[in-house]
């Protein structure tokens, strides 16, 4: 550690911070966390740190332009290490894409939109689901009376599977396309619904898959959220169709969890070769990060990721529209 950096930790501690030593510390702290952030899987409030990699890499970079006014390198050098260190944690996701198949007969689209139980606004739901004219649609933490609001929004999707629930984790799935089966089941051990339907597109059927695990507020909270995404895979593994999953998981691209699912299950993220695409919380743009997911198998092969308008909920709604092979279909179809 440089000298100056630990003269400055000094004088964070005894309550004397000139302006200068101020924004050393603040890198200080970024640097750490920034380390902290690798060993989630041991402790669930270092996991938090995780999911903040766009963030800490902001800040390191703005604390070591500031601290190079000064013409002292060294502060300046330590900090853009580790703003490099969050810097290729983040590049990953911008490079490669899913190979598109030559030949498809139409595109569709999935919106998955967290409503927020509470606070959202049923009239901008429905405003953006007329609006963008999915085929399927993905609603998570609805209640009857939501359901209710959105009766009108959602007479063109005759299809449909829902539970809902006051405890901010009611599920539902809509689709002009019929639903071939349907099913809510408990994933893991908390009492939390996941939709698994077939839906008949016209390429051929697929699976789909919308689940909503819960927030990472505590060790409880957060062991129920990895169970769930620890017991997602069996489920996916057996699928004899191609997979589309849409949900909150509560987790970023960084996460430990995440990686882990996407190994055990060999599903694509949408966020490869697309970027960072932040989804919560709206309310604090400066924190937004991408927590809103599209999963798919090789089956399936998106062509347009976006977030859609605010919705007054604490969520942007997810956009994605998505083709599937056709010798896929062709198969399907036997």
């Amino acid at each position: 550690m440089p000298v100056q950096l630990h003269k400055t930790l000094v004088k964070f501690f005894s309550l004397r911070i000139p302006p200068w030593d101020l924004v050393t510390t603040c890198g200080a702290v970024l640097s750490a966390v920034t380390v902290l952030a690798f060993f989630g899987d041991f402790w669930w409030f270092l996991d938090l740190f995780s999911h903040f990699r766009v963030q800490f890499f902001i800040g390191l970079l703005v604390v070591a332009l500031i601290l190079l006014f000064r013409r002292r390198y060294k502060a300046p050098t330590f900090f853009g290490i580790f703003a490099l260190i969050n810097l290729l944690t983040i590049v990953p996701l911008y490079l490669g894409t899913t190979p598109q198949p030559s030949v498809v007969s139409r595109s569709y689209r999935g919106l998955l939109m967290n409503v927020n139980t509470e606070s959202g606004d049923p009239n901008k739901v429905a405003s953006v689901i007329r609006q963008l004219n999915p085929d399927l649609v993905a609603l998570e933490e609805v209640n009857d009376r939501w359901l209710s609001a959105l009766s009108v929004a959602l007479q063109a999707y005759p299809h449909s599977k829902a539970m809902a629930r006051e405890d901010n984790f009611g599920i539902a799935l809509y689709s002009k396309y019929r639903l071939v089966s349907s099913e809510i089941r408990q994933i893991g051990e908390a009492d939390i619904p996941t939709i698994i339907a077939d839906v008949a597109l016209p390429d051929g059927r697929i699976t789909i898959i919308a689940t909503h695990p819960l927030p990472p507020g505590g060790p409880e909270n957060s062991r129920l959220r990895n169970d769930q995404l620890a017991k997602l895979p069996q489920l996916i593994t057996n699928a004899s169709l191609p997979v589309l999953l849409l949900g909150d998981l509560n987790v970023t691209p960084w996460c430990v969890h995440f990686k882990r699912l996407l190994d055990r299950t060999g599903l694509l993220d949408s966020s490869q070769g697309r970027g960072v695409l932040g989804t919560w919380p709206t309310f604090l743009p400066i924190l937004l990060i991408p927590i809103d997911h599209c999963l798919h198998t090789t089956g399936v092969n998106l062509t347009k990721k976006a977030t859609g308008p605010n919705v007054g909920s604490d969520h942007y709604p997810l956009v994605v529209d998505f083709v599937m092979a056709s010798h896929l279909s062709t198969n399907l179809h036997r």
